[in-house]
């Protein structure tokens, strides 16, 4: 089979349904709305999750958790990450991960052990788990918090 043969198949495709184009075709004066109401005005209609003044559902359950508005986000990086896409000596900064494209819009990075690391790096970020310090130090990098 080509694609010039392709057909699309008998009944796929629907037409869309035409309203307000006279009587005879079924959907003509009020246009499927119906008579009066809230529904049938233009504009009309009532927000999502609206429950016809009961109680909506979002309201009748009961809140979990905490928010905490001055928690802080971080990208986070494994050393093996770093060990791909660095040479030996190289410093790494923020600001040359967000070059690379590793860093997204969180402002902080934080470093993991995730990985192995054999060159030396001069590692600065906001963070480091114990295991990432540990892997930089013994590959003879060094740790700079920022």
């Amino acid at each position: 089979m080509k694609l010039n043969q392709l057909r699309v198949p008998r009944g796929s495709r629907k037409r869309p349904k035409r309203v307000g184009r006279g009587r005879s075709s079924g959907h003509g004066k009020t246009s499927t709305r119906g008579h009066k109401g809230q529904k049938a005005r233009s504009g009309g209609g009532v927000r999502p999750g609206f429950e016809g003044g009961q109680m909506p559902l979002s309201r009748r359950l009961p809140k979990r958790g905490f928010a905490n508005i001055f928690r802080k986000e971080y990208t986070i990086l494994n050393v093996g990450d770093l060990e791909q896409r660095f040479k030996a000596g190289d410093e790494i900064t923020p600001e040359v991960l967000k070059e690379q494209g590793l860093m997204g819009k969180r402002e902080r990075i934080k470093i993991l052990g995730e990985g192995r690391l054999t060159k030396g790096l001069k590692v600065r970020a906001h963070a480091f788990s114990r295991e990432a310090e540990k892997k930089i130090k013994e590959a003879g990098g060094e740790v700079i918090r920022c």
